[in-house]
């Protein structure tokens, strides 16, 4: 039986593919465990999965010159003298890395204890961390071609349980969980794990005609915001933990357009509005390319997302069938599926491999 660490911290853009994977080894019997920090969502999403979680210092990197910056080096080297220890004491295998916090640490660290070791980059345009985990001998995955780290194209890992299947047990469970009318159209609204202060604004001045309209409204506003108003048919919640419950009651879904969120929209089956993040490098406008040239989405920019044009889209998507129906049809042909499934076969058979030559 085998013995691997996936290293995924931070966000649910880092967590979620490394549970996938997770998922995907378990089911071909390797045994399974993470790596995170206690900055992250992965103190939540991994035990709630069933997977034991191993913490190590989180390793920040400041993006301005401060004093910060030349704590880094220290901080780097205390990161991975904790992942050896990890990978020592559990006699691991292989280590699969995500990106965020852990990644770089965990790269390191199997590189001195020479464990193989994989990195995935689910981004249109690759990190840091990951850059570095191939130059460092990492065999590379890559979400979609020309991300600028080597590696073969796989897709981005989703859970399996995210079908979109409005008749199935997921839809019922979110239903009665957030008091939910079969009989509705339902838009979900998402900006994340921290929500998204715009996205609250528009749907604020939205969700009058949106739900005049006779659709309902299933809205994660983030923990750091404040609560929006109350109306009826309007379920507002700080965060969603159960999301294969949301995409299954779900009929149009308005959110960013990160790298997993593009990813689990599409394999869901789901037309979206995506408005990507003003910020970064434009990697989230990139993310959603493919599915919007497929037809199975929009893309608005930030700047012109308002409370009228969230409306308009609503009320185009939702009310002419004939549009909705052939989003979902694109939206259907253009998920992935597989990666996670690609991702721990290649693994488990590099390791096989590997204890074919050794005896």
């Amino acid at each position: 039986m085998k013995h691997v660490l996936v290293a995924g911290g931070g966000t649910a853009g880092h967590i979620e593919p490394a549970l996938a994977v997770a998922d995907a080894l378990s089911a071909r019997g390797a045994t399974v465990e993470a790596l995170g920090t206690t900055r992250g969502l992965e103190t939540d999403l991994v035990p709630a999965r069933g997977y034991r979680l191993r913490l190590i210092d989180p390793v920040p990197i400041p993006r301005k010159l401060s004093a910060d910056l030349f704590k880094v080096p220290g901080r780097v080297s205390r990161a991975v003298r904790q992942t050896r220890e990890i990978l020592r004491e559990g006699d691991f295998d292989a280590v699969v890395g995500f990106g965020g916090y852990v990644a770089a640490p965990a790269y390191m660290a199997a590189r001195t204890l020479k464990i193989p070791f994989y990195v995935h980059e689910a981004n249109a345009r690759a990190g840091m961390a990951n850059k570095l985990g191939v130059r460092l001998g990492g065999v590379g995955f890559n979400a979609v071609a020309d991300s600028g780290m080597p590696g073969e194209v796989v897709g981005i890992p989703v859970r399996r349980d995210l079908t979109g299947d409005r008749s199935g047990e997921a839809a019922a469970r979110g239903r009665e969980k957030w008091g939910l009318d079969e009989e509705r159209s339902t838009l979900l609204v998402t900006g994340g794990s921290q929500g998204a202060v715009h996205l609250n604004a528009a749907l604020a001045d939205a969700l009058p005609e949106i739900l005049g309209e006779g659709f309902q409204v299933l809205h994660a506003y983030g923990k750091k915001n404040d609560a929006p108003e109350p109306a009826e048919h309007y379920t507002a919640v700080p965060y969603i933990e159960d999301m294969a419950a949301a995409y299954a009651v779900a009929d149009l879904v308005v959110c960013r357009s990160g790298a997993m969120t593009v990813a689990e929209v599409t394999a869901a089956g789901l037309p979206a509005v995506y408005v990507p993040l003003p910020h970064g490098n434009g990697e989230q406008g990139l993310n959603a390319a493919d599915v919007v040239a497929a037809g199975g989405a929009r893309l608005i920019a930030d700047a012109d997302m308002t409370g009228e044009v969230l409306a308009e889209q609503v009320k185009e998507i939702l009310g002419r069938p004939d549009i909705y129906q052939d989003m979902r049809n694109a939206a259907h042909a253009t998920g992935e599926e597989g990666a996670a499934d690609r991702i721990a076969a290649r693994v488990l058979a590099d390791l096989g491999a590997a204890e074919g030559k050794d005896a």
